[in-house]
């Protein structure tokens, strides 16, 4: 199955012959020295289902060029799955980072911690995911990035623009990045506890917008992820994510409403409870506002 999940991936990308044939076959390199690595390592698992052919090209071609990508959408639009599915398409472990306002350098890079060698208490520094990922020629992903204080991302910078490199502020020690390390990072807009990144930072980035999926690519992996396989509930479900992208533009609801991630919810539950109970637990138990929560209700009432 991987292999058939694989040459779709390749196919979706309709990149030159050439780029396409350099990729796999360094992807082919990297299982092979992340089996004498370390045999445990498993990749992330792909699925992400593009709602425009372009993004999934897109973002084959901008990590493949060794450029940071920044995802920009709203929650639950598959950023966080199109980030796995780009490890998995370049055999590329994933390391993450979830950014918040308690997000530190600690987090970040790695601590210092006492540990016992030849019988005597020793300082050891124990490498975060930016390390990692810039010493093991891995993919880093930094999610939620606009979350994080705005002192404590300009650590990063050097990483992320021609330098590749970071000075260890814990050891001292000049990290370079090894071959094949790229940088993944995501962020929703306008949502509580975000801020604007610095121009600064949003420079090294090369930007995509990541909509919600809808129609028939939507049906498609509900079908192939969600544990309901009744196609005509399946249906129901899509007009309902359709009714509902309606009432968030017009400001209606919120925008978490329309969550493909709350839909996947609600497609597993109603294989075992009835589907407006598994709407009312999955998306409407999300809204804040109780004006909001009706609403959502009253289109699902209209299509179960």
């Amino acid at each position: 199955m991987n292999d058939i999940v694989l040459q779709q991936l390749v196919d979706q990308a309709d990149l030159s012959d050439s780029l396409l044939a350099d990729i796999m076959e360094k992807r082919k390199q990297r299982l092979q020295a992340n089996m004498q690595h370390d045999p445990a390592i498993r990749l992330a698992p792909p699925g992400y289902e593009t709602p425009f052919p372009e993004i999934w090209k897109d973002a084959v071609a901008i990590l493949a060029q060794g450029k940071n990508l920044l995802l920009k959408g709203p929650t639950g639009s598959g950023k966080t799955k199109l980030a796995e599915t780009l490890s998995y398409f370049f055999g590329q472990q994933l390391y993450s980072v979830n950014c918040s306002v308690d997000l530190d350098a600690e987090a970040l890079l790695g601590f210092k911690t006492l540990v016992q060698k030849d019988g005597q208490t020793v300082i050891d520094f124990v490498p975060g995911p930016v390390i990692r990922a810039m010493r093991e020629g891995q993919l880093l992903y930094v999610d939620e990035i606009n979350m994080a204080k705005a002192e404590t991302l300009p650590i990063l910078n050097s990483v992320l623009d021609y330098r590749r490199q970071l000075t260890n502020p814990f050891t001292g020690e000049t990290i370079y990045a090894s071959e094949g390390f790229g940088v993944i990072a995501a962020m929703n807009e306008g949502y509580i506890g975000t801020l604007p990144l610095n121009e600064a930072l949003k420079n090294r980035f090369v930007i995509l917008d990541i909509p919600y999926l809808q129609g028939e690519r939507l049906k498609k992996l509900l079908l192939n992820q969600s544990l309901q396989k009744d196609e005509s509930v399946i249906e129901r479900f899509v007009r309902l994510s359709s009714d509902l992208m309606t009432q968030a533009e017009t400001g209606q609801i919120a925008e978490e409403a329309v969550s493909i991630r709350a839909l996947l919810d609600a497609c597993d539950l109603s294989l075992h409870i009835p589907p407006l109970r598994a709407i009312e637990r999955s998306i409407a138990g999300k809204m804040d506002d109780d004006r909001e929560k009706a609403a959502v209700m009253n289109i699902a009432e209209t299509l179960f």
